[in-house]
């Protein structure tokens, strides 16, 4: 993968966000609320649990659907972060050596914790980024301002998301004048890696601050106002009730248990 691809590939979740869809429409404090409690929920079930844990993927199935996102490029998306979950989860079987009844059969306690992790895991960033890619950043980080943050807080994280693509664009023109000044494998050693490091740093600075100075001329005083105004409607509303509806079910009920009984009767 060529740089300029994956620098595309990072700021397409952003262009995402900028469709029009039924998700896309909704206010972006209800999604921001919904995916919430979906994230707490799910992360509620003890570590044993896999089973039950089903049940929750229809809600990033149900967005993935009604927001019209590209599922092969979600899952690229959680492929790339799953090392860090593959990482913590894979000391689970050699630690935990215990037994626990699965299927009506005793598995290791160790792999079915693992197993746990890892769904748990894919539940959770699926949703954060499902939020990103029909709200858009910007669209989150107002509406946790509207929910009371500090106006600093938001600052500094619109910031860091700003300037990551700031820092991107610098990087791809500095790999380009390398490329067309350099032939075949010259330029990618380590000498050359440092000085492009040390460039691009001075580079981005510079920039940052050009950015700053023309904010400050426009009269930026530490808070970022958006200029969309938003209120939350009877299909907002609708989608959280039915949201937090489905998570109590899904948490209060062993749906899983239930539908086995109604196949084995149906069977019987």
């Amino acid at each position: 993968m060529s740089f300029d691809t994956a620098y595309y590939s990072i700021g397409r979740l952003d262009r995402l966000s900028y469709q029009d869809t039924v998700i896309h429409r909704l206010d972006p404090r209800v999604k921001v609320i919904a995916t919430i409690l979906f994230i707490i929920t799910v992360i509620s079930y003890p570590k044993y649990e896999v089973i039950a844990l089903a049940p929750f993927f229809l809600f990033p199935v149900l967005l993935v659907s009604l927001g019209d996102i590209p599922v092969l490029f979600l899952l690229k998306k959680i492929v790339i972060v799953s090392p860090f979950a593959i990482f913590i989860g894979m000391f689970n079987p050699v630690f935990d050596r215990g037994t626990v009844l699965f299927l009506g059969r005793s598995l290791s306690a160790g792999w079915i914790s693992y197993c746990s992790i890892l769904l748990k895991f894919s539940l959770t960033i699926s949703a954060a980024l499902l939020l990103i890619a029909t709200t858009s950043f910007p669209g989150v980080c107002h509406a946790l301002r509207r929910f009371g943050l500090p106006a600093l807080f938001v600052s500094q994280l619109l910031f860091l998301y700003r300037y990551l693509f700031v820092l991107m664009e610098e990087t791809m023109r500095i790999v380009r004048a390398r490329d067309m000044r350099s032939f075949g494998k010259r330029g990618s050693d380590a000498r050359t890696t440092v000085r492009i490091v040390g460039m691009l740093f001075l580079r981005t600075v510079e920039r940052a601050e050009r950015i700053y100075s023309a904010m400050l001329s426009r009269g930026f005083s530490g808070d970022m106002p958006s200029m969309k105004r938003q209120a939350i409607g009877g299909a907002d509303l609708l989608f959280l009730v039915l949201t937090v509806a489905a998570l109590a079910v899904f948490r209060l009920v062993p749906v899983p248990e239930l539908i086995g009984r109604l196949l084995q009767g149906g069977r019987g």
